[in-house]
């Protein structure tokens, strides 16, 4: 590990412990700063709603450091909308965001439509299919944003058991996303959890970085904001245990390959021969291929677009 990343892992790694809520709060009174958190969503009424519950229960109600919540809905076939008002949050339909860009499908296109239907100064994202959800993923990573002015984007750290198995997720993560940084942008090695999806960052920074509309936006994200404000300005904080839904290998496939397309153009800003990915199922007859698209798109800063610059004027 080069010395540069031991030295930040000991400046810029801290404990959710660490700042206790009423300094958030007092730091967030000093300055200003308002905070939005918005939970991403795809069939997610089994887990939506306790995650605005605790979130407006401990962050909102009993200590106002969340001045928003804000659920994008990317198309759920279930009753996560209705689950998630029903609990406190404001619900966006990705479609109904910007809509002479028609959407793509990915998480990531959910994530960048956020910045046009939230006003906070902090927006701390929040995956929506996270169980024994702890208040502590939202005020760990919000809190350096409020209290140290050169962070700029924090994520969170967390153990990752698969199953019984503690330790053993985060597969995508170990196997594609930590060799890649690792061999090619060795300076953000030292991050624990690179594709987590609990994260915080200054708007200020967000409205800056192109969003790769799927699975690479994480990587993405943490690869373009080195280059935008350096490795100072970026930091983790350990909230405990994540427990979430995990996805079948195939999709872990699909997964990998979004990621690696990211990191490639990244690399090189190339053109990738071949943009899809052939996995096999066995059926009737043997074995038999399933080909999928890769994801290749990506959107602009949100600063490039019209609709934004003029909610900013306004």
């Amino acid at each position: 590990m080069l010395e540069e990343v031991e030295r930040w892992l000991n400046a810029r790694s801290w404990s959710a412990g660490d700042r206790p809520l009423q300094h958030l709060l007092s730091a967030k009174h000093a300055t200003g700063q308002s905070v939005s958190v918005v939970l991403p969503a795809l069939d997610e009424e089994a887990t939506v709603g306790d995650i605005v519950t605790v979130i407006r229960r401990e962050l909102m109600l009993r200590v106002p450091l969340v001045d928003e919540i804000v659920v994008v809905d990317s198309g759920s076939s279930d009753r996560t909308a209705q689950v998630a008002a029903a609990a406190g949050a404001r619900v966006e339909h990705r479609d109904a965001i910007l809509p002479r860009i028609p959407a793509l499908p990915g998480k990531g296109e959910v994530l960048w439509r956020s910045l046009l239907v939230t006003g906070g100064d902090i927006v701390c994202f929040v995956d929506a299919d996270l169980r024994e959800f702890s208040a502590d993923f939202v005020s760990g990573i919000v809190g350096p944003l409020l209290t140290d002015p050169d962070v700029h984007l924090v994520k969170a750290m967390y153990d990752r058991p698969l199953g019984t198995a503690p330790g053993q997720g985060g597969r995508v993560t170990e196997l594609v996303a930590r060799p890649l940084l690792n061999m090619h942008w060795p300076r953000l090695a030292g991050f624990v959890q690179p594709l987590g999806g609990e994260y915080a960052a200054r708007r200020s920074l967000l409205e800056r970085l192109p969003f790769p509309v799927g699975y690479g936006v994480e990587l993405g994200m943490l690869v373009d904001a080195l280059h935008l404000v350096g490795l100072d300005a970026l930091a983790q904080v350990d909230v405990g245990v994540r427990v979430h839904r995990h996805q079948d290998g195939r999709a872990l496939g699909r997964m990998a390959a979004a990621i690696y397309r990211t990191a490639q153009l990244r690399l090189a800003r190339g053109h990738l021969v071949r943009p899809t990915l052939t996995q096999f199922e066995r059926g009737a007859d043997g074995f038999e291929p399933r080909t999928y698209p890769v994801d290749t798109e990506e959107r602009p800063p949100m600063t490039e677009i019209a609709e934004y610059a003029a909610r900013r004027v306004a």
